[in-house]
């Protein structure tokens, strides 16, 4: 499929995890790509594969803090004269902090709402203007499971999911006259490089996580199978679907 041939995309987190695999998702389907991240080795990795791949001339890596609002207004701006123009927008970008809530310090708390919630709303904010200008940009923002079901420990991490979940149910009603559509993905149950160390507190209750297991397959799926969603949804074969959200997750949470 090359189902993003001449379309121009932003993705943050690009350089691990679903952001990475979200990257070479789309490259692979003939978009251009900007990524973004704090990572620096991992971008590298990300444009090593690309180069591999035979995509890298389609693809430009940055780095950039989305939770540092000069950086993102710069960082944006920058995507989208490069790219000349920007038909869709992924915010895969986020950390995930486990602690008891009891124990949560205020800069714990306002860490995650700083990189995941306000990094999600910055980075659109900014955006909007490009794609609105196309008649038919998408922004597909990443919620959690955890802000639908009970996710002990993570309840910070939660909070900020739920709250992108409204955001993004908001940004879609506000624009949807102007041709744009917001849509988030719900991963759970994903191998996602930050999933494979949450910082569980060292007394955690196991018992309490054991509803966390996927009913198919064997075990935790790849990035690769949160990529192939989102890749339909920022392309026209989710021209249908806006203010919603995908839960993948294989059936964890039935």
């Amino acid at each position: 499929m090359q189902r993003f041939t001449g379309r121009r995309v932003l993705v943050t987190g690009g350089g691990s995890g679903i952001g990475q695999a979200t990257v070479h998702r789309i490259l692979a389907e003939g978009g251009r790509v900007v990524t973004v991240d704090v990572n620096e080795a991992g971008l590298l990795a990300t444009a090593e594969r690309a180069a591999a791949d035979g995509t890298a001339d389609r693809l430009t890596t940055a780095l950039l803090d989305i939770s540092d609002e000069n950086a993102v207004r710069t960082g944006v701006a920058a995507a989208v004269a490069g790219l000349g123009g920007l038909d869709a927008l992924v915010n895969a970008a986020g950390i995930l902090r486990s602690s008891h809530t009891h124990e949560t310090s205020l800069d714990f708390w306002n860490t995650l709402l700083k990189v995941n919630l306000t990094g999600t709303f910055l980075m659109t904010r900014e955006a909007l203007p490009a794609l609105l200008a196309t008649g038919r940009g998408v922004v597909v923002n990443f919620s959690s499971t955890s802000a639908s079901f009970a996710h002990p420990y993570m309840a910070a991490y939660a909070a900020t999911k739920g709250g992108i979940q409204s955001f993004t149910h908001a940004i879609a009603q506000e624009y949807s006259r102007q041709g744009l559509r917001a849509v988030c993905v719900a991963p759970g149950s994903i191998d996602s490089g930050m999933t494979n160390n949450p910082g569980l507190p060292a007394d955690a209750d196991f018992s309490l996580l054991a509803k966390l297991a996927p009913a198919l397959g064997q075990g935790f799926a790849g990035p690769d199978t949160v990529a192939g969603v989102i890749a339909m949804l920022a392309s026209d074969d989710g021209a249908f679907i806006t203010g919603t959200e995908i839960r993948i997750d294989g059936g964890t949470h039935m």
